[in-house]
């Protein structure tokens, strides 16, 4: 940032150069993906793939030995397909993960023609939905219900399938007692799936309350581990040693794959703003700040970063939320925020370190009446190795957030300094 001119002068990797007024940061929060550093990962020979940096090209694991390492929502997904079309696939689990099945099915004429003769109606009820989409809300607590009820509620959201499953009661994500009841229920899922009682036991997650890690959806995975082409190696005890040019050690067992997948997830939500060098005021890096932890105003701007948006930063509901609302949501507040200051001649827009603060207390505030901070989860940050632990969505609900924006903006941008 130049102080100067009051302008950001930007340089590519390409070197080229450049300079403007606003700068808004769109890179995503899921989008750097993260590598471990294994000891000996240079030396194998085979192929290697990121389930999130996936080739462009079509890729063919026929007749191949396989490896997949990590057991999050990209390893969920993507080990049923390649368990059909690979000789022989091994998954290497760190931590055991819940995932409900997606159920997905091909859509009805009927349904098609009742989204498109509501859709602006739809699309306005899911801005103030708590997660940004439409679901059915239970208004009941898992606890007040008899078991017969608690376990048809269960019963009927797994068939219905997909994420909704966590809105069975209202209480799930803030009493441990009540998600233990639906945690349970999965588990008994998992062990009713899984023919071998050995196998079924590893896959049945039991370090986190269910939904504190990202609640997974798939298509066939508890099956997958029916087939004789597949085997799970429990990693969570005896981690992964070290990769050798034809495969890796893991407790002194050599292994031999044609090719390994690593689906171990990304540097989520700071990790895209931290792989460009900005500077703010007085060059101080974003980095540098955000040691501790991301601060931000709004999960929007940061204090010494005068004109920087971030769409769906740190603070803010994204990744706890249909993203394309939130997406939508804060496009909307910095175009009518730029457009606001155009209007009435003012070049800069910076949060007041006092708002920010408050709002940083806030969020925390706000995540630690739920269950979240009892899962090591890259919500946490927890995944990358020497991350301060915090964690960095907004979880009020997007209604909520959407509120206090509409506010923050009716009253001439409170909590903001604007200057000409």
């Amino acid at each position: 940032y130049d102080e100067s001119l009051r302008l950001w002068r930007i340089e590519t990797s390409r070197g080229e150069s450049l300079c403007c007024k606003h700068f808004v940061m769109a890179g995503g929060c899921i989008s750097t993906a993260q590598i471990p550093k294994f000891q000996g990962l240079s030396d194998y020979q085979g192929k290697t793939y990121h389930t999130g940096r996936w080739p462009h090209e079509p890729v063919s694991f026929a007749g191949l030995r396989v490896a997949v390492i990590g057991t999050g929502s990209s390893g969920i997904q993507a080990i049923p397909v390649i368990a059909k079309e690979a000789a022989h696939l091994t998954v290497f689990q760190r931590q055991a993960n819940f995932t409900i099945p997606s159920r997905n099915h091909p859509m009805t004429e009927e349904y098609a023609n009742f989204w498109k003769h509501n859709y602006a109606e739809k699309r306005e009820e899911m801005r103030h939905m708590p997660n940004g989409v439409l679901r059915e809300l239970n208004d009941k607590s898992a606890l007040e219900v008899s078991e017969q009820e608690r376990e048809a509620t269960y019963e009927e959201r797994w068939r219905i399938g997909g994420s909704g499953f966590l809105g069975a009661f209202k209480d799930i994500m803030t009493n441990r007692e009540a998600n233990d009841t639906m945690a349970e229920f999965v588990r008994n899922k998992i062990r009713q799936t899984v023919k071998d009682p050995v196998t079924a036991e590893l896959l049945c997650p039991k370090t986190h309350p269910i939904g504190t890690k990202r609640l997974c959806v798939d298509s066939g995975y508890f099956e997958t581990y029916n087939r004789d082409n597949v085997e799970l190696v429990d990693v969570s005890q005896t981690p992964i040693e070290r990769l050798t040019p034809q495969g890796l050690i893991v407790n002194g067992r050599n292994f031999s794959f044609d090719a390994i997948v690593f689906a171990t997830g990304f540097d989520a939500m700071t990790g895209t703003l931290f792989n460009v060098d900005i500077r703010g005021r007085a060059g101080l890096e974003l980095k540098q700040k955000w040691a501790a932890g991301p601060r931000t105003y709004l999960g929007l701007m940061s204090e010494s970063f005068p004109n920087l948006f971030m769409i769906t930063g740190p603070g803010s509901p994204s990744v706890k939320s249909n993203m394309l609302t939130s997406i939508e949501q804060h496009v909307d507040f910095v175009a009518d925020t730029i457009i606001y200051m155009r209007d009435r001649d003012l070049a800069v827009i910076e949060p007041e370190q006092e708002a920010e603060e408050q709002w940083g207390e806030h969020v925390q505030e706000v995540a630690y009446k739920t269950l979240f901070p009892q899962a090591n989860s890259w919500y946490m940050g927890t995944n990358i190795p020497g991350k301060p632990r915090i964690f960095m969505p907004y979880i009020a609900g997007v209604g909520v957030y959407r509120r206090i924006c509409e506010e923050v903006a009716a009253e001439g941008y409170k909590g903001f300094c604007l200057n000409a």
